[in-house]
C-alpha cells in the first residue's frame, strides 16, 4: 500500500511499513480515506530535522480525538531522510499528527521512540520545500 500526499510545494509518494506498524498505518489510512488531513497546515518546520503536520487546529496541541499506541519493535524503526513518523506527547499518545524527517543528523533519538510507518521514496525535494503554514492538499491512497 502507497500513499500521495499532494502539499502546494508538491506531491511526496510514500510506501508504508506495514508489516512493522500495522496499526499506525491503517489509522493514518484511515484518517486519509476519510479526508481527515485535507488543507491541514505543516504547523512544525525545522530545518534539518522534521515537517510535522497533521493537527486539526493548526497549533500542534490537537488531534482525531483518540490515541493509539506506538510500534516500536519492527526493523524500521530508523528516522532517517523521508521517513514518516507519528509525533506524540508521550508514548502511546500518537492520534494523527506525523512527522517526515530532513535527514538522519539529528534524529537517532527518535528511534524506537517515535512509531516509523513510511518513507518518501519519489518527491524528497517536497520536505526541503516545505515552510510553516504551507498546505497538505490532499492524501491519496493506492491499495
Amino acid at each position: 500500500m502507497e500513499a500521495i500526499i499532494k502539499t502546494n510545494k508538491g506531491e511526496m509518494k510514500v510506501a508504508f511499513y506495514e508489516n512493522d506498524a500495522p496499526n499506525t498505518v491503517a489509522n493514518f489510512v484511515k484518517l486519509s480515506k476519510d479526508g481527515f488531513y485535507n488543507g491541514l497546515s505543516w504547523h512544525r518546520v525545522i530545518p534539518d530535522f522534521v515537517i510535522q503536520g497533521g493537527c486539526p487546529k493548526g497549533t500542534g496541541a490537537g488531534g482525531p480525538g483518540y490515541k493509539i499506541d506506538c510500534e516500536l519493535t519492527g526493523e524500521n524503526q530508523y528516522h532517517d531522510r523521508g521517513v514518516l513518523s507519528m509525533a506524540h506527547a508521550g508514548r502511546n499518545t500518537g492520534g494523527s499528527q506525523f512527522f517526515v524527517c530532513h535527514s538522519r543528523r539529528q534524529t537517532s533519538h527518535l528511534d524506537r521512540n517515535h512509531t516509523c510507518f513510511g518513507k518518501v521514496y519519489e518527491g524528497l525535494e517536497v520536505i526541503d520545500a516545505i515552510r510553516e503554514g504551507d498546505k497538505i492538499e490532499s492524501i491519496t491512497i493506492i491499495d
